[in-house]
């Protein structure tokens, strides 16, 4: 494969940007632990819960789905499917109830329960 100008700047433009958000986003992260962990809480409620659903489509979903599929045929796509509605419900009740109750970890969570 042969890469012409544009497909390098492209690339070098990608690469200068993410380094560039990322030093802009270590200066601000550095202040304390709930600028790094929690963004100083200034995240509304469903971007943290878009967020934490974005973090389980991690690099085992295409796994799991194919294992689905492999074991069920095309009809284990409705179990993967069922997932939409816990994601749902992370975006729209838990994220705003984590929100609202001020903590910052898990264990925090958990005392609270």
């Amino acid at each position: 494969m042969n890469l012409s100008s544009i497909d390098w700047l492209i690339i070098i433009l990608f690469f200068v940007g993410t380094l560039a958000i990322g030093l802009w986003a270590s200066k601000k992260a550095g202040k304390s632990s709930k600028e790094f962990f929690l963004s100083g809480r200034s995240m509304p409620w469903w971007l943290i819960g878009v967020s934490m659903v974005a973090t389980t489509f991690s690099a085992d979903t295409p796994n799991l789905v194919t294992n689905l599929v492999r074991q069920h045929g095309v009809a284990g796509n409705w179990a993967w499917w069922a997932f939409l509605l816990t994601g749902m419900a992370t975006v729209f009740i838990y994220a705003k109830l984590w929100r609202r109750s001020g903590i910052t970890t898990d264990l925090e969570f958990y005392e609270l329960r």
